[in-house]
């Protein structure tokens, strides 16, 4: 076994979220924007020249190994490349799940854009974004790594430079089953679609889920009515976190040093691109 290595697996935000509409597959259309954070988890990886690919720890408390998306994202890439080498993983989580941040989805895209480096594959990035969405939606964004408006059920991105901003983010702590929210019949469904324009312009700053997930879940109600003493607060993603954009990081700070001390609030900078390919474009960093 080779020694470890270490590697970001950076949260999102979306800002605004619609569904436009419903496939024929049961599938919905969405629009979005997915902003990329400058924090995250991290994955540890150690190459095994057995094949096996073995995780230590949970990435997700109650999550079976099988189940868990950062093992089956490298079976993934081992089976679609025909690799002989196995992994050893380690995700150390900081993202908490079910808070619409993106931690699964982006530890999966961590595995398998770093093992295509460390397993020597060299993948083109297309096929490790289809490699991901098989995995989930939202998965592609993170193997892209830049931030970016999207499109049908997430999968259809274009990149976007934003303003430099900085974030508050809350976890309210409760996590309700995706399946649930696209089931109730609150849910608006059938929203026009926006233009990038709009967005630019700061006319489209809703979520599909926000009235939804704050009439379901009073958690979700209190980190609002405490975030609106600082800002404007969203929803980002199905999950119950929450946010509020600042344009500098003083500001932020200021913000967060004024929320009630029972809220789990935190701060993060919203960047245009990933930490991920960075680690990715320097030498590779090994552990004894």
């Amino acid at each position: 076994m080779s020694a470890w290595t270490e590697w970001p697996a950076p949260a999102k935000l979306n800002l605004f979220l619609r569904i436009t509409g419903r496939r024929a597959d049961g599938y919905h259309e969405l629009q979005t924007v997915f902003r990329l954070l400058d924090w995250g988890d991290t994955v540890r990886l150690r190459v095994r020249e057995d094949g096996r690919i073995v995780r230590h720890g949970e990435s997700v408390p109650g999550v079976a190994e099988v189940d868990d998306l950062v093992v089956r994202a490298a079976r993934l890439l081992q089976s679609h490349a025909n690799c002989p080498l196995g992994a050893d993983i380690v995700v150390e989580k900081r993202i908490p799940a079910g808070g619409g941040f993106g931690g699964g989805s982006s530890d999966a895209a961590t595995v398998l854009r770093a093992l295509d480096r460390l397993w020597g594959l060299d993948l083109d990035e297309d096929v490790l974004a289809a490699l991901g969405l098989r995995l989930g939606a939202d998965v592609p964004v993170f193997v892209r790594g830049r931030s970016a408006w999207a499109e049908g059920v997430g999968e259809k991105l274009h990149p976007v430079e934003l303003p430099p901003a900085w974030y508050v983010l809350a976890d309210p702590g409760v996590h309700v089953p995706t399946a649930a929210l696209f089931g109730d019949p609150d849910l608006t469904r059938n929203a026009p679609p926006a233009k990038i324009a709009d967005f630019v312009a700061g006319s489209v700053l809703d979520n599909a889920f926000e009235p939804v997930l704050r009439r379901r879940e009073p958690a979700v109600q209190a980190a609002f009515d405490a975030l609106a003493q600082v800002g404007r607060p969203r929803l980002t993603g199905t999950g119950s976190g929450c946010f509020v954009e600042f344009p500098d990081r003083g500001s932020a700070e200021s913000a967060l040093a004024r929320l009630p001390r029972g809220l789990r609030a935190w701060l993060a900078a919203g960047v245009d691109h990933s930490p991920l390919v960075a680690a990715l474009a320097r030498p590779v960093a090994v552990e004894p």
